[in-house]
């Protein structure tokens, strides 16, 4: 397993709501175009709590928010209002600057309890689209492709991988695919995926080169040599990866950038409240010092 690399969530606790970090981490601070994953959850959300994430800003960088369990509830400067919902995916882009909020929807908040469960993603946007004009998209569980081959039900969530392409396209060559194995099996991907391939598993474990990967663990490949790894029954993996940008990607707390100097300029126009804002929201998320 020489060419490959295994990385342990980070959990932190948010309050009402734990979160495990991928990525970065200090040897790997990108996979292809992909350079921030955090797992949400499982968290089952009772006795009047709820996932309530008041407004903050982005800059250079697509939220891509996957969910297996729950709803979340996006609101943004664009005006854009959407339930996402299990199995669709929020995409989310920030280009020169955007503003957003994420909550457990009105609708589910006289429940006793809900469980939420997936991911949250963020994509860097290539150099001549870190200034583009903001927007969102949604694309429901229906619109994804899906298929069953050899024991492997999979859902094309972004981009191309598998002979196959999603309506989520993103801005630079990528992939993401969930998989869930509904018997033991094994998956080759030489030739269904290209470039920087990383591979989390959400349930269950994976073997590759006769080492186990568990739960809450990531697979990076530090090469574009695709594996082969062997999936049990009943696991899940989200695999993702693509294109790797000529030029470095910088991260300040909710910025990316290939300019130091712009994610200065966010963090200053977000101190200064030059950023748009949510409508009818007044929140506000103050910048780590």
């Amino acid at each position: 397993m020489n060419n490959k690399m295994v990385v342990d969530e980070r959990q932190r606790d948010l309050g009402n709501f734990l979160v495990g970090r991928l990525l970065p981490f200090r040897k790997k601070k990108s996979v292809g175009p992909f350079v921030f994953i955090d797992h949400m959850g499982p968290t089952e959300l009772s006795n009047g709590k709820f996932l309530d994430v008041d407004q903050h800003p982005h800059i250079g960088l697509c939220t891509l928010t996957y969910l297996y369990k729950g709803e979340i509830e996006h609101k943004d400067s664009t005006g854009s209002v959407q339930i996402v919902k299990p199995g669709g995916a929020g995409f989310m882009t920030s280009g020169k600057g955007v503003t957003h909020t994420e909550r457990t929807p009105k609708s589910l908040r006289n429940k006793e309890s809900q469980l939420i469960h997936g991911y949250q993603i963020w994509v860097a946007l290539p150099l001549d689209l870190e200034e583009s004009e903001p927007r969102f998209d949604y694309y429901p569980a229906q619109s994804l492709p899906q298929w069953e081959e050899k024991q492997l039900k999979y859902t094309l969530v972004a981009g191309e991988a598998f002979g196959k392409s999603s309506p989520l396209k993103g801005y630079s060559p990528m992939f993401m695919v969930s998989i869930e194995a509904k018997e033991e099996s094994t998956i080759k991907l030489k030739d269904e995926v290209n470039g920087e391939v990383a591979i989390v598993v959400v349930e269950g474990e994976i073997t590759e080169a006769n080492e186990k990967v568990s739960a809450g663990q990531m697979l990076i490949s530090k090469s574009d040599e695709a594996c082969e790894i062997c999936i049990p029954k009943g696991t899940k993996l989200l695999l993702f990866g693509g294109e790797a940008f000529l030029e470095e990607r910088y991260l300040l707390w909710n910025f990316a950038s290939s300019s130091k100097e712009r994610l200065q300029k966010a963090r200053s126009d977000w101190e200064n409240k030059l950023f748009p804002k949510v409508a009818g929201d007044e929140t506000y998320i103050p910048i780590p010092v």
